[in-house]
C-alpha cells in the first residue's frame, strides 16, 4: 500500500504538474499566436528552439538550468540580487525547470490550432470593427478550443512523468522535491518493489485515463 511518503510525492506531482500547466498556457498562447501568424525569418529559429526539450536529453536541460540558476548563473545572480535567493532544490526551481520541459507539448498544439482558423474569420471580425483583443477573445479562443484542450492534458501529463529534469535541479528532498518518478526510483534502488509497483501502477492507469480523455474528448483527435 502507498505510504505516508508516497502520498506526499503524490500530492507535490500534482501540485507542480497544476502550476506548471496554467503557467505554461500563459506563456505559451503568445507564442503560439506569434509562431502562427509570423512571416518573420526568425519563425523556423525559435520554434526549434521551443521544440528543442522533444529531442534533447532530460539530464541535457537540467544540466544548463542548473548552471544557469545556480549562485554563479545570470539568472542565479539575479534572484539573489532581488532577495529571492538560488531556485535549484527548491518548488520554484522545479516550476521553471518543468515549464522549459514541457512548453512544446503546449505550444505546438496550440499553434497548430491557430493555424488551422485561417485567415476568413478573423477578416470578417475586422469587419464588424472588432477589436484584436476582442477579436483574439471572441473568435480566436473558441475556435482553438480543441487545440488548448490537448495542450492542457499533454502539458500536465508531460510533466508528471518528468524524472531528469526534477531530479537534476530539486534533487531528491521530502515533501519538497520528491515527486512521484523520482519516489519511484529511491524505492527501486531499495528493493522495495511491491511499493514501487503501487506508484508505477498508478502512473500507469494516470496515463491511460489521460490519453482517453485526449482522444474522446478532443473532436480534431477523433477525425484523426
Amino acid at each position: 500500500m502507498l505510504s505516508d511518503t508516497d502520498w506526499s510525492a503524490i500530492r507535490l506531482t500534482f501540485e507542480l504538474a497544476s502550476v506548471t500547466t496554467l503557467l505554461l498556457l500563459v506563456i505559451g498562447t503568445p507564442i503560439a499566436w506569434w509562431l502562427a501568424r509570423t512571416r518573420s525569418a526568425w519563425k523556423g529559429a525559435i520554434g526549434a528552439v521551443v521544440a528543442l526539450p522533444i529531442v534533447l536529453p532530460p539530464t541535457v536541460i537540467g544540466f544548463y538550468l542548473l548552471v544557469a540558476m545556480g549562485p554563479n548563473g545570470p539568472v542565479g545572480q539575479l534572484t539573489q540580487s532581488l532577495g529571492l535567493g538560488v531556485l535549484p532544490f527548491t518548488f520554484a526551481g522545479l516550476v521553471v525547470a518543468s515549464v522549459f520541459y514541457s512548453l512544446p507539448f503546449v505550444v505546438q498544439p496550440i499553434q497548430n490550432a491557430f493555424e488551422a482558423i485561417g485567415e476568413r474569420p478573423l477578416e470578417v471580425a475586422a469587419t464588424l470593427r472588432a477589436s484584436p483583443f476582442d477579436t483574439f477573445y471572441s473568435v480566436v479562443l473558441p475556435l482553438a478550443r480543441p487545440g488548448y484542450l490537448t495542450a492542457t492534458v499533454l502539458g500536465f501529463a508531460h510533466t508528471v512523468g518528468e524524472f531528469g529534469v526534477v531530479l537534476m535541479i530539486g534533487g531528491n528532498i521530502p515533501d519538497k522535491t520528491r515527486v512521484v518518478s523520482v519516489q519511484i526510483y529511491d524505492h527501486v534502488e531499495a528493493m522495495e518493489y511491491a511499493q514501487a509497483h503501487w506508484l508505477a501502477a498508478g502512473m500507469v492507469a494516470f496515463s491511460f485515463v489521460v490519453l482517453l480523455v485526449l482522444y474522446t474528448l478532443n473532436p480534431t483527435g477523433r477525425r484523426k
